[in-house]
């Protein structure tokens, strides 16, 4: 039998054919996979094919054999991710605001990669990005890249902060000036990423949308705030901010009805005590930093949670429901 032109490939189109048309429900018989490598110019007859089948099995590929009336067929098992598994990878790179919708169809398209064309199907109907919000910020994988080389460096970063004005044109803030942190640790909260910082002129941990950071580079500069970060939690950090906005921690008492015990527990996790009251309700005591967005949560829960300590707090509150009695009863 002759060679093909492209013999020396021949194990890679091997590898090839078995990833993109083989998997557990579809797989080829010998004489199907001698007619595909001979459609990329490589020749092959069974006697070399099962020695290279072996050769590829000791490389790690698990290459499964099954008898079928009088014919055999082969296909790949095991693969480097389950369906399940990319199927998840896919809605998760769907429904993150911080990837672009070109990004998101391109990571989707390279994950498709790892299956075969018949399961690839199955990712192509999950695929449903257009109309979700996205970030139009298509520097976020710099950014993000950039911030971990400074954090594994030990440097700071500089770079300019942005709001979106009516028009929807990116305005920046701080009058333009750069800022200037030490990264320390990257978060996904609300399917925003977030940097987590030490402000050295403003001595405390603040924390940056990615999305709207631009002109961001490493600075020789060392970081600095060790001693902020002795023992931060990231955890507990992520359960005390609502919607990201700063604010200084408090220790805040809420009295909820029983029914409401599931949501405390899914939004400040299992260790938080719940401390009966009566037969009807409970009381707990969690760390927030009661922004805003944390009173218009409890408002948001309806009957059945209030705030009662400590009074500052409950101020807080009384003030928010005046102003939106003020805003709407008029």
């Amino acid at each position: 039998m002759a060679k093909g032109e492209n013999q020396k490939l021949k194990m890679l189109y091997l590898v090839k054919i078995f990833t993109e048309y083989t998997d557990d429900q579809h797989s080829l018989t010998m004489q199907e996979i001698i007619k595909k490598l001979s459609s990329y110019d490589v020749s092959a007859d069974r006697k070399t094919l099962y020695l290279d089948f072996e050769e590829l099995e000791h490389f790690g590929l698990d290459i499964i054999k099954e008898k079928i009336g009088r014919n055999t067929y082969y296909h790949l098992g095991k693969r480097q991710f389950e369906l399940p598994e990319l199927k998840l990878l896919v809605d998760s790179v769907q429904a993150a605001k911080f990837i672009t919708d070109k990004k998101s169809k391109a990571l989707i398209k390279k994950l498709e990669n790892l299956v075969s064309i018949y399961e690839t199907r199955q990712l192509q109907r999950q695929v449903v990005i257009s109309g979700r919000v996205k970030t139009p910020n298509k520097l976020i994988y710099n950014n993000v890249d950039t911030i971990y080389s400074a954090i594994a460096d030990s440097k700071q970063i500089s770079f300019h902060y942005f709001q979106w004005d009516l028009k929807g044109n990116p305005v920046l803030r701080h009058n333009g000036a750069l800022y200037q942190v030490s990264p320390w640790c990257l978060m996904w909260d609300d399917e925003y990423y977030y940097l987590v910082a030490y402000d050295t002129e403003a001595d405390k941990i603040k924390h940056y949308r990615v999305d709207k950071m631009k002109d961001l580079r490493v600075v020789e500069t060392r970081r600095e705030g060790q001693e902020a970060f002795k023992g931060f939690n990231m955890a507990k950090y992520s359960k005390a901010v609502f919607g990201m906005f700063g604010g200084e921690e408090t220790c805040v008492t809420l009295e909820c009805s029983n029914d409401k015990a599931g949501i405390i527990i899914d939004r400040f996790g299992k260790d938080v005590t719940l401390i009966p009251i009566d037969e009807n309700t409970f009381c707990v005591h969690v760390d927030v930093i009661p922004s805003s967005q944390f009173l218009g949560w409890i408002m948001s829960l309806g009957a059945g949670i209030k705030i009662t300590g400590p009074d500052k707090v409950v101020q807080q509150m009384q003030n928010e429901v005046k102003r939106l009695a003020e805003q709407y009863l008029k």
